[in-house]
């Protein structure tokens, strides 16, 4: 079966056609053009504005004019991740989707579903001719995944329906009414490139085979994070023996906790024995540490080339320490909601080489002044070694209301379809809507998908039982949307 002749077709042909369309985070121009398009295809009014974000109107189907206008709204962009062993262009390619079973996956790269199946329903219901439903204004924005500069240039006036369906939850059991904000915080500095000591040698560690994942929604499920773990290896080393660091590459988007990362350095030749031991023993303890939440973690060391430049062992030694003592996991849980991350930082990628050093964090909290503490704690760690830290693309958490009308009406109507209660949550992630309630205080906002497992890593995968879900409930509540006061 293609994935194209999946039920709901309404979804699934709008995936596998907009999954071909190459749409990473600020590089969506190819995505907008797609969409738009579309809109002017089935002739509803369609408007772009500058930076890039899309809106279609469809006018309410007969009988159904009456009722409250609502706005659907997901994001064009997705995540661009890949193992390192898998040849794949982001900026050229389309997805390589298969079905395994439930799961629609993608062949080792992100799917894509993260917020692919939102827009993909949204069109599906632009395009349909029999499916009851008010009127509705189709908002796809971009550049969600870094940064939501979509969302945060959104103009008022531009929307006037009173409820909005954020279709970019992953569980279908959730109905998610609140949100953590974010801010990314980066830390570069310069070092005094030296030559290698005339008697070292040099290794080269590779760290592969984590689990990844969203750095907000699986911050809470402790899996390894690739640059940590390095940094880990590496100060074990160096506190013993004077190791000179050359270079180091680890981890990705400030959305992805990092799955890989590699590292080369010099040490004496006399201490290659020593060296070796102790990278053995440290790597075993890691990898025990990890086995039940990474189980394919995989820690090696081989000899590598001798480099002519590297950092020197007192700077590297003091480097190691700083990113060390960079927070990163969750910082605090919320006291007020159960089982809830209430702040966290994600390191998500750590650079050295020619001299420079880069380390990028995506911080997340839903308290902005605790925001700012955890961003004052990865400053301060890196300040102190002499590099410049800044701080760009605040976006702010989105304040759970209970009471909203929308939220009671498709509580509900879960519990009457389903016959159990959904999850009425605050999730970790960093949604539109806290930002969209901005420019559009009147609107009413909630948020719902189907199940998605893996975001923002290469085994992201999408249920297809739960889109079957997800959809039927949409349905359902388009017919519930009341009337216009």
């Amino acid at each position: 079966m293609k994935i194209k002749d999946i039920e709901p077709k309404e979804i699934w042909e709008n995936f596998s056609l907009f999954n071909a369309v190459p749409r990473g985070s600020k590089k969506e121009e190819k995505a907008i053009a797609f969409i738009s398009n579309f809109g002017k295809s089935l002739n509803l009014h369609t408007y772009t504005d500058k930076t890039g974000n899309v809106i279609i109107k469809k006018p309410a189907t007969a009988g159904m004019e009456n009722r409250e206008t609502i706005a659907l709204q997901s994001h064009l962009d997705m995540v661009h991740q890949k193992n390192s062993d898998v040849d794949f262009n982001f900026n050229t390619q389309g997805i390589d989707m298969y079905i395994d079973g439930d799961w629609v996956k993608a062949r080792g790269t992100t799917l894509g579903a993260d917020n692919g199946v939102g827009v993909a329903t949204i069109m599906g219901l632009l395009a349909s001719n029999n499916i009851p439903h008010p009127a509705i204004e189709a908002l796809f924005t971009v550049d969600e995944e870094t940064g939501m500069t979509g969302a945060l240039a959104l103009e008022p006036g531009l929307l006037e329906a009173k409820i909005m369906l954020n279709l970019d939850t992953e569980e279908d059991n959730e109905l998610t009414i609140g949100c953590a904000g974010g801010i990314d915080v980066t830390a570069q500095g310069d070092y005094l490139q030296g030559a290698a000591s005339p008697n070292a040698i040099a290794f080269k560690i590779e760290i592969t085979g984590l689990t990844g994942g969203h750095s907000g929604m699986d911050i809470h499920k402790g899996r390894g994070n690739a640059n940590k773990i390095m940094n880990r290896i590496l100060l074990h080393l160096a506190r013993t023996y004077k190791i000179e660091i050359h270079a180091i590459n680890g981890g990705g988007l400030r959305n992805a906790i990092p799955r890989e990362s590699w590292a080369v350095f010099c040490v004496d030749q006399k201490n290659e024995d020593g060296i070796m031991k102790a990278f053995k023993a440290i790597a075993n303890i890691i990898t025990i540490e990890n086995r039940l939440t990474d189980p394919n973690l995989n820690i090696i060391m081989e000899a590598a080339k001798t480099p002519q430049t590297i950092m020197k062992s007192d700077d590297s030694l003091n480097f190691l320490r700083a990113v060390a003592a960079c927070p990163n996991g969750i910082y605090r849980m919320s006291p007020s909601i159960s089982d809830l991350v209430q702040s966290s930082n994600n390191v998500a990628r750590v650079e050295v080489a020619k001299g420079k050093f880069t380390i990028m964090c995506l911080t997340r909290s839903s308290v902005d002044t605790e925001k700012m503490d955890v961003v004052e704690a990865i400053q301060s760690a890196f300040e102190l070694i002499g590099a410049q830290v800044q701080s760009t693309g605040s976006y702010p958490g989105w304040v759970p209301n209970p009471d909203a009308t929308i939220v009671r009406i498709m509580s509900n109507l879960y519990e009457t379809m389903f016959h159990e209660k959904p999850n009425v949550n605050a999730c970790h992630a960093g949604l539109e809507c806290g930002i969209l309630n901005g420019p559009y205080p009147h609107i009413q906002m909630i948020s719902l998908g189907p199940t998605i497992r893996g975001a923002h890593a290469p085994d992201e995968k999408v249920s297809i039982s739960s889109v079957q879900k997800f959809w039927k409930f949409l349905l359902e509540t388009l017919k519930q949307i009341p009337t216009k006061s």
